[in-house]
C-alpha cells in the first residue's frame, strides 16, 4: 500500500468515525500518546508523540503497524489483549503498565482505552491515550510530591514496603500520601506496589526460566499461591499460562 493509499483509509477512517475535528488536538499535547486502531489492532492514526515514540519520522510509517512492531513480544501482548477486552467491553482506565522507549528503556505509563463506533454504533475499532509516568509527574501540580515514592517503589518493590515509611520518605501523612496516590494514579499506594510487583513478575516469566515460585518471591510475594491469585486477577490468566504462550514446547 503507498503512503498516499495509507492517507486517503486514513481519512475515510475517521470521516467514518466522525473524528477529524478532533485528532489534530493531540498534537498539541507533546506529554501524551494518543492513537486509533482498527479491529485487527492496526494502527490507523498516531499523533505526533505517538509517532516519535514508536520510532518513526511520519504518520504514513506508523498507519498498518501493530504493537509487536515496535514493542516486545510480551508487552505488545498485553496490549493487544486489552484491545480485545475494549472490543468485549471492558474499558482500560488508567492502566499501569510497562512500555519501552525509543531507546529501549523500560517505563511507566498509565493508560486508558475506549471501544470506537462507526455512525451506525458498528464496532470499527478502538483508541486510547498513554502519559509517560516521570514526565506526568513532573508537569502536574501536586505530583512531584509523588516522585519519592514511587522511585522508592520501584526500586524495592522486591522487599516488603510499608505505607508509614512511604508517606515519611514523602514528608506526608498516611492520609495525605494516599489521597496523592488517588488524585494522580487513581489507585492507592497497595494498589500501585502490587502492580509494580506483577509487572515485573510477567517480565521475569518471558526472560527467564526461574521457577514461578521463585519469581513471586523475588518480585516481593512471599506466598506462591497468592502471587498466582493476584498475577491471574490483574492480567486474566496464571503465570504458568501466561509463560507457556512464548514458550509452547
Amino acid at each position: 500500500m503507498s503512503s498516499t493509499d495509507k492517507l486517503n483509509q486514513l481519512h475515510t477512517f475517521l470521516q467514518q468515525s466522525s473524528l477529524m475535528q478532533l485528532v489534530n488536538m493531540f498534537d498539541l499535547m507533546p506529554d501524551m500518546l494518543f492513537w486509533i486502531k482498527n479491529t485487527n489492532s492496526e494502527i490507523i492514526y498516531a499523533n505526533s508523540a505517538f509517532q516519535q515514540h514508536i520510532g518513526v519520522n511520519s504518520l504514513e510509517h506508523a498507519i498498518g503497524l501493530t504493537d509487536y512492531d515496535f514493542a516486545p513480544a510480551h508487552l505488545a501482548r498485553q496490549y493487544v489483549v486489552d484491545d480485545q477486552r475494549v472490543m468485549a467491553g471492558q474499558a482500560v482506565d488508567n492502566r499501569l503498565e510497562m512500555n519501552i522507549l525509543k531507546n529501549g528503556e523500560l517505563r511507566w505509563f498509565t493508560t486508558s482505552k475506549r471501544i470506537l463506533l462507526d455512525s451506525n454504533d458498528q464496532l470499527i475499532g478502538t483508541y486510547g491515550v498513554s502519559r509517560h509516568l516521570e514526565k506526568t509527574s513532573l508537569a502536574l501540580t501536586g505530583m512531584q510530591a509523588l516522585k519519592i515514592p514511587v522511585e522508592f517503589i520501584r526500586a524495592n518493590y522486591m522487599h516488603d514496603i510499608c505505607i508509614v515509611e512511604l508517606a515519611e520518605l514523602s514528608h506526608l501523612s498516611i492520609s495525605a500520601l494516599e489521597r496523592r496516590f488517588k488524585k494522580f494514579l487513581h489507585k492507592t499506594p497497595k494498589q500501585f506496589i502490587n502492580e509494580v510487583r506483577l509487572e515485573n513478575a510477567r517480565r521475569l516469566l518471558v526472560e527467564t526460566t526461574l521457577p514461578i515460585a521463585i519469581i513471586a518471591g523475588e518480585c516481593g510475594f512471599p506466598d506462591p499461591s497468592y502471587f498466582t491469585r493476584q498475577f491471574t486477577k490483574l492480567f486474566d490468566e496464571k503465570p504458568s499460562d501466561f509463560r507457556l504462550s512464548f514458550n509452547p514446547s
